[in-house]
């Protein structure tokens, strides 16, 4: 596990764009494809944008995953995060070989069994994640599920986590932020070969600091992240500025 801090979010954001690049520029050079995640959310707003200005990369040959949705919300709705992939990321990369978006509005389990076929046939090589101010990764809420074998699951999203996306701005009241969502499980996380977690941000300096100093434990979810042989963390100034004995390199 990798650990770097920048001075501000769109540092952050450059160096880990830039860093996913280099991976998926190797990857293509490698095998002549690679196998992305892509996370959504406010955190990864400057990542993306980096990503997508990047040079060198053969699209054509790059197939994304999408890592969470909420379950009934409309794909016009602003908190859609099939809209955000779309905006902000795909309508940049028309050229890109393939996309698989979680659609949460009809048949759940359909939508699950037909997930679940795509990504078996392909392996990840890098994953774009962040940390959710309760600790979660993707929508995997504390405790999170740690044994499942099932590439994407059906969550309940606790309090914190609505709260968060409210005070984000996506929705107008708690009680219009969903219930559910589909999400990627942790395991299928977990086997990507590559990991940035890109966490910019003061409200997330709890959740940075219990995730990266506390023992390996579904109460912090993205603490599984210790685990990963190849896991890159980007935080600003601010989202780490609880951690405390933790050799970092300095951006």
């Amino acid at each position: 596990m990798k650990t770097e801090i920048a001075e501000t979010a769109a540092e952050l954001g450059r160096s880990a764009g830039s860093t996913a690049a280099g991976i998926l520029r190797q990857c293509i050079e490698e095998q002549g494809y690679a196998n992305i995640i892509v996370a959504t959310g406010t955190s990864q707003f400057e990542t993306l944008n980096q990503l997508v200005q990047e040079h060198g990369i053969d699209w054509s040959k790059v197939t994304m995953f999408h890592l969470d949705e909420y379950i009934g919300l409309p794909v016009s709705h602003p908190a859609s995060f099939r809209k955000y992939l779309k905006e902000r990321f795909l309508a940049r990369l028309p050229e890109l070989k393939a996309s698989y978006l979680i659609n949460g509005e009809g048949d759940v389990n359909s939508e699950l069994q037909s997930l679940s076929r795509s990504i078996s046939r392909h392996p990840i090589d890098l994953a774009l994640v962040g940390i959710g101010e309760n600790g979660h990764l993707a929508f995997n809420d504390p405790p999170a599920d740690f044994d499942t074998e099932e590439p994407y699951i059906v969550v309940n999203l606790d309090e914190p986590c609505r709260r968060q996306q409210m005070g984000e701005g996506w929705f107008a009241s708690l009680d219009d932020v969903p219930l559910q969502a589909i999400s990627m499980s942790i395991r299928q996380i977990m086997k990507s070969k590559h990991i940035i977690c890109s966490v910019p941000d003061l409200r997330k300096a709890i959740a940075v600091k219990n995730s990266l100093e506390n023992e390996v434990s579904n109460l912090f979810p993205a603490s599984i992240l210790q685990l990963h042989p190849d896991c890159h963390f980007y935080l600003d100034k601010s989202s780490a500025s609880l951690l405390e004995g933790l050799e970092m390199k300095q951006l």
